[in-house]
């Protein structure tokens, strides 16, 4: 038999702007549940880049992503929301009650059922994957139980690097970042780029271009992978190539493609939303979309203006919550209050 929950707010998405969210609307007495397909909250932070620094979150100069969203759980944790983890939503039916305010049914893989007055997208581009690249007998690499062997799409813990032989290819922030950190704790990194210039913060790639003076980062550009040989599905080498078929090959115990990541909308897509490609239009007044009741926040959400930073997204959250409500609770008055004199709600 389903399990069935009634609540006010279903947040499809545990990711930081989705559990800010919680935090938002249980400042406003508003209960809610939050369903994620992966099986911890964080989302990116958490599944890819735990270890990330970050550093444009007000009052924070740096902090690592699982940092983060260690801070936000325990920021949410007063108001004891109910997490749906390793399941992601499949089917939204809705209705309206007598004041003709909508009532949703969310239902979700594991065949859960959740009743509830406004639902809010938080789910940063949707389903996401990494972008893998097409090279021939790349899966018989990517299962090596070793999470710093063969080829992998992320780092979850930095010191598993140590004394590896580490490439890494792709030109954007991710690829920057990791190999400026591995090259103090990696016994050799190169940076695989098929153009000379990058997609990467300014200081990210001065920095990166001091370490391959210094001899700490070798830079492979203008190449492109080529092809992984190693034997007994152990990796040995990463052989790229340039424009002009020369190749090169790089030894390696971990190749680390970073182009990306692949986005799907999944059912979202199918529930009669303005799209603009994977994202979803809002009205920036309130976080709402073509639909009553439906808000989205964070990446997902489209605007002119729009920023795609956690710290607006956080805003979108407080915005969001503020909207809801009324939908909520119609007639009832709403007296904004600043944190530091109101505390938490009891």
């Amino acid at each position: 038999m389903a399990d069935r929950y009634n609540t006010d707010v279903v947040i499809v998405g545990a990711g930081p702007v989705g559990l800010f969210a919680v935090f938002e609307l249980g400042m406003l007495k508003i209960r809610c549940h939050v369903v994620d397909a992966l099986e911890m909250p964080g989302g990116q932070c958490a599944a890819l880049y735990p270890e990330k620094p970050i550093y444009d979150i007000p009052g924070h100069p740096r902090i690592e992503g699982q940092a983060l969203i260690d801070n936000l759980l325990q920021q949410l944790d007063p108001f004891k929301p109910h997490f749906h983890l390793g399941q992601h939503v499949c089917a939204l039916d809705h209705g309206s009650n007598a004041q003709d305010n909508p009532v949703f049914t969310v239902k979700t893989s594991s065949g859960t059922e959740i009743s509830c007055g406004a639902v809010i997208i938080a789910a940063g581009a949707g389903a996401f994957g990494p972008n893998r690249p097409p090279l021939a007998g790349l899966e018989q690499y990517e299962n090596d139980p070793n999470p710093a062997k063969g080829v992998k799409y992320l780092v979850r813990r930095r010191e598993d690097f140590r004394d590896q032989k580490v490439v890494i290819a792709g030109g954007g922030d991710s690829a920057l970042d990791w190999a400026i950190s591995l090259s103090e704790i990696a016994a050799s990194v190169s940076l695989v780029h098929r153009r000379a210039k990058f997609r990467a913060a300014p200081e990210s790639v001065s920095r990166m271009e001091d370490l391959v003076q210094a001899g700490k980062i070798d830079l492979v550009v203008p190449y492109q992978l080529h092809a992984v040989q190693g034997v007994g599905g152990m990796l040995e080498d990463v052989i790229v190539q340039d424009l002009n078929g020369q190749v090169r090959h790089l030894p390696a115990d971990v190749l680390l493609p970073f182009y990306g990541l692949s986005m799907n909308l999944g059912p979202i897509a199918e529930w009669g939303l303005d799209l603009d490609k994977n994202h979803i239009a809002v009205n920036p007044e309130t976080a709402q979309t073509n639909h009553k009741g439906i808000f989205a926040i964070g990446d997902i959400a489209s605007y002119p203006g729009k920023l795609k930073l956690i710290l607006q997204g956080f805003s979108e959250a407080a915005v969001a919550a503020h909207a809801i409500h009324p939908l909520l609770f119609p007639g009832q008055a709403l007296h904004f209050e600043y944190s530091t004199s109101k505390g938490l709600p009891q």
